[in-house]
């Protein structure tokens, strides 16, 4: 991780860059009047959607916990959600485009995935399962690769039928 922390200076160089480009665009095409309204309602819509995200992510949370359910869902889209809403908010055309677009529901929910698998393989499956519920595997009779990650019963299914179940790691003490 902290091999990347030197790449961002010049990830906020190029993205400064590259708001400073297309606003200059925009304000070619629609005037710079209207550019920077267009600049200013995203932004203020944002800060809306964000306090709206926040407390929906954080009712997600806790109805969750109430329940007795992993919490790993409603986290994970929360914090999608804050996302998208933070980044419109940011002043700037490609940040709120970026964000709104994280706003669309099948963006969300693809997005919402890719942040789970993410966490899951940066924490032990212990913590997974407390975070997303028991992890499900799925392995074939005669997959032509063997499977990557946890294995059930050898890598082998019985019957040749999918078979189901939990990872589970034991406990260290």
């Amino acid at each position: 991780m902290r091999r990347y922390l030197r790449f961002v200076p010049l990830a906020l160089l190029v993205a400064v860059a590259l708001e400073l480009a297309a606003f200059v665009a925009v304000g070619r095409a629609i005037g710079f009047g209207s550019a920077v309204l267009l600049v200013f309602a995203a932004s203020l819509l944002g800060l809306v959607l964000l306090r709206r995200e926040g407390m929906r992510a954080w009712r997600g949370f806790r109805d969750s916990v109430r329940a007795g359910q992993p919490p790993g869902r409603q986290v994970t889209d929360g914090l999608v959600g804050l996302a998208g809403a933070l980044l419109l908010a940011t002043p700037g055309l490609v940040s709120g485009v970026v964000g709104a677009v994280l706003l669309v529901p099948p963006v969300r929910g693809l997005t919402r995935a890719g942040v789970r698998r993410a966490a899951e393989r940066r924490v032990s499956s212990t913590v997974a399962g407390d975070l997303f519920g028991p992890r499900t595997v799925r392995v074939r009779r005669g997959d032509p690769q063997p499977p990557t990650g946890p294995v059930v019963d050898g890598g082998r299914a019985l019957d040749g039928e999918v078979v189901e179940g939990e990872i589970v790691e034991p406990r260290q003490s």
